[in-house]
């Protein structure tokens, strides 16, 4: 589906995550449970959760931890069938637009890391229809990581000059941490703790191949743009173990 924010979730765009999403399941960051729990806190019941573009359920296992129900979806026919089976959740392949639950069902529309790519107009039409009474929007994100001076810079190289016309429009929402997003719901504010993990230098390199300007990249060049700064990048982070930060933003609001 075409996007009214510049994200594009054409055919092309679902072929490109079928591509990644290997990647996907092996290299994204998890997602820290305290922040769903955050979230979930928010919520007035925790009977049904709805995620529009779950991938590969990087954030469903929490969601499914906190209530009784939920329906996981991704455009990424292969991010679903990667996905882990799970007490009380149902995957299914398809966009953020519609989905098959009943008229004022859910407690919780969450997205992570994956609103940029919504139409915003049709995911408000239904995240209306199907929201309960008191129910809840959650959409964050997660930016650039960030290790030291020296592997930032590498990261940021790539990011910026690299892959400088390779992104879609709608990564400029990720580059302000979802603060222009368009949001049409009653917004409260939350403070959340950002992404973390302990990585050696091959698990930030498998991610940055998850990025989909890489994909396009190669797409377009048939080259990897990681291998450009992989020499220096493996310089500056080490041989060790180091712990990668994801600054990580989100908009919530009440359905209303």
């Amino acid at each position: 589906m075409a996007t009214d924010q510049g994200g594009d979730m054409s055919g092309e765009i679902h072929e490109r995550f079928d591509r990644v999403a290997d990647g996907y399941a092996a290299y994204r960051p998890s997602c820290p449970p305290k922040l769903v729990q955050m979230v979930a806190d928010r919520c007035r019941h925790h009977r049904l959760a709805w995620e529009p573009g779950c991938g590969s359920g990087q954030v469903t296992r929490c969601l499914a931890a906190a209530f009784d129900e939920v329906l996981a979806t991704d455009p990424a026919r292969k991010a679903i069938e990667r996905a882990p089976v799970l007490d009380g959740v149902r995957f299914e392949q398809g966009d953020a637009s519609r989905c098959d639950l009943a008229d004022g069902s859910v407690d919780l529309i969450a997205a992570a890391e994956a609103a940029h790519w919504f139409d915003m107009g049709a995911f408000a039409v239904e995240a209306r229809r199907v929201a309960a009474d008191g129910a809840i929007v959650a959409l964050w994100c997660y930016d650039r990581p960030r290790v030291s001076s020296e592997v930032d810079a590498a990261v940021d190289h790539l990011y910026f000059d690299v892959l400088k016309g390779f992104w879609a429009v709608g990564r400029r929402y990720i580059d302000q941490r979802y603060a222009d997003l368009p949001f049409p719901f009653d917004e409260h504010r939350l403070a959340i703790p950002d992404y973390r993990a302990n990585w050696a230098v091959d698990d930030m390199l498998g991610y940055l191949r998850t990025w989909s300007a890489v994909d396009a990249f190669a797409e377009r060049s048939g080259g990897d743009a990681v291998s450009m700064i992989e020499d220096r990048l493996r310089s500056a982070f080490g041989s060790d173990r180091r712990e990668v930060v994801w600054p990580t933003a989100i908009r919530l609001g009440s359905v209303t």
